[in-house]
């Protein structure tokens, strides 16, 4: 008997942060989530595109940025990475390095956030 495959989809990342109100504006307004569900001062989801983030409030834990290069938590691929570029830093997004071309086949842009979160947003390069 051949046992069915379970399925496993995408659904968030989840965060630890220490400000919850401040985070949700931040990915909000610099980066043009918006709320999906939010569940009292503990949790809230934001969603763009299918793409979620979970944030949970936890004020007493180490910040994000001590925690050096384990402060990546996702990456995110798009469809037009200049135009991602040119949309979040008018809306005030922390950009940590213009888009470049990587060797890997990506064209790839670093993020963070005010709590020191960072995650990568990815276009594939067309090979011609």
């Amino acid at each position: 008997m051949t046992e069915a495959k379970v399925r496993i989809t995408p659904y968030a990342h989840v965060l630890a942060v220490p400000d919850l109100a401040h985070s949700a504006r931040y990915f909000r307004d610099a980066l043009g989530f918006r709320l999906e569900w939010e569940d009292g001062l503990n949790w809230n989801c934001l969603v763009r595109d299918g793409a979620r983030v979970m944030i949970g409030h936890c004020p007493d834990q180490i910040r994000p940025a001590e925690t050096g290069d384990h402060s990546y938590f996702g990456y995110f691929h798009v469809d037009d990475i200049d135009a991602l570029h040119r949309e979040i830093v008018a809306r005030g997004a922390i950009v940590m390095a213009e888009p470049a071309d990587k060797r890997w086949g990506m064209r790839e842009m670093p993020v963070a956030t005010p709590d020191g979160h960072r995650m990568m947003f990815g276009q594939r390069l067309r090979r011609g």
